[in-house]
């Protein structure tokens, strides 16, 4: 039992033919990116206490764990707690190669923090904080605290359209397109 617990679990990819369709990636560029994944995190899953020293390393300056808590949640696609090579590779072929509106759904579903289907001003000061704490204090001109409320505000004036006090993926999206 106990050489059980100490050997890791190992994560297995859905087959090839399977990722090449549900991605936009070729053969060659699936197995680069799986290599590149197996390397950093051999077991084949991520949990998020990992991805967020991952990201920290790209915001040394900042506090990266919110957002990348924020992100990690996007990424978590089936919401289990662990990003597995599929899960990176879907979220990554929409934010590189989908459609605009893809796009836009996928940055919608990272505001909508507790996924109810709108963003409210709450989750969007949580998530603009969160953005503000990537940059850290040292940013030159240095950032007022009420940035990050200012700026939800402004966000709200114009994906709000029916003024409803909610942003809604229709308004969302309408409002980017234009």
């Amino acid at each position: 039992e106990a050489e059980l617990e100490l050997c890791p679990v190992r994560h297995q990819p859905e087959a090839l033919e399977q990722l090449l369709a549900r991605t936009k990636f070729s053969k060659q560029e699936l197995q680069a990116l799986y290599r590149g994944f197996k390397n950093e995190c051999p077991s084949g899953l991520v949990d998020e206490d990992t991805f967020k020293l991952i990201y920290s390393q790209f915001f040394p300056q900042g506090d990266a764990s919110t957002y990348a808590s924020f992100v990690f949640d996007a990424f978590d696609a089936d919401g289990n707690g662990a990003l597995c090579f599929q899960d990176f590779a879907v979220g990554l072929s929409v934010l590189l190669r989908g459609t605009v509106q893809q796009k836009l759904k996928w940055a919608f579903d990272l505001y909508d923090i507790n996924k109810d289907g709108c963003i409210t001003k709450e989750e969007m000061l949580e998530m603009m904080k969160s953005i503000y704490n990537l940059m850290g204090r040292c940013t030159h001109p240095p950032l007022r605290d009420s940035a990050p409320a200012e700026h939800v505000d402004l966000f709200f004036q114009k994906m709000d359209r029916n003024g409803d006090g909610v942003v809604t993926f229709e308004e969302f999206l309408e409002t980017c397109q234009k």
